[in-house]
């Protein structure tokens, strides 16, 4: 999800391009593109970059896991065929 922080500033930026004329409704305007902006976004299957690094440590964790008991498995299998050729 996007942080809300970033979303704040998208509809303050979007309420201070309201010509003067209009500024009284600017607020009213910042806080319902917030909140459209929100749910359409949080309908979306998005994950925020802190999630997808997180994920991503995982998952280099596990390659590194995987290819140590892979390592493991070719020392295991050419010990065991060492020992039936002795």
């Amino acid at each position: 999800m996007l942080d809300p922080k970033k979303i704040e500033d998208i509809a303050r930026q979007i309420g201070a391009s309201i010509p003067p004329k209009f500024r009284e409704v600017a607020d009213d305007v910042e806080a319902k593109v917030k909140a459209v902006l929100q749910a359409k976004l949080s309908s979306l299957d998005f994950v925020s970059r802190e999630e997808f690094d997180v994920q991503r440590q995982v998952l280099l964790r596990t390659r590194e896991k995987l290819e140590a008991l892979e390592l493991q498995v070719q020392q295991l299998l050419a010990a065991q065929a060492a020992d039936k050729t002795e």
